[in-house]
């Protein structure tokens, strides 16, 4: 990969930790939302988008080895080599994401799962 000029590295390097972090946020919130549409036993379409949403990041995560594609970005940039280094997150979550979140979209989809399946049933 080509070398960049401090200079250069050092805003680019900010601006992909800034997009990852509103991409956190995004997902995040879609996690949430998913987990709270379903105690409130309401699996329609919007809770279905932010499913699809999650899943679809999911994909993209473990079908880049179980790390973000943005961290080696951001490695290239200048970043230290380790944990999720391209993101605006105190260092204890920033290093607990996948054990934080995961579990939480797993409870959200065998409710929603559920909540269809009784729905479903006469």
């Amino acid at each position: 990969m080509r070398e960049w000029p401090l200079a250069v590295r050092r805003p680019l390097y900010i601006g992909v930790k800034a997009i990852h972090s509103i991409a956190f946020l995004i997902l995040q919130t879609a996690i949430l939302y998913f987990l709270y549409k379903g105690v409130r036993r309401e699996s329609d379409r919007h809770a279905a988008m932010a499913g699809v949403l999650v899943g679809g990041e999911c994909a993209i995560y473990a079908g880049n080895g179980f790390r973000c594609p943005l961290t080696g970005v951001a490695e290239a940039l200048g970043a230290a080599s380790g944990q999720v280094t391209d993101i605006f997150l105190p260092k204890r979550l920033a290093d607990n994401i996948a054990n934080i979140y995961g579990p939480l979209f797993a409870v959200a989809l065998a409710i929603h799962v559920r909540n269809v399946w009784k729905r479903s049933r006469p």
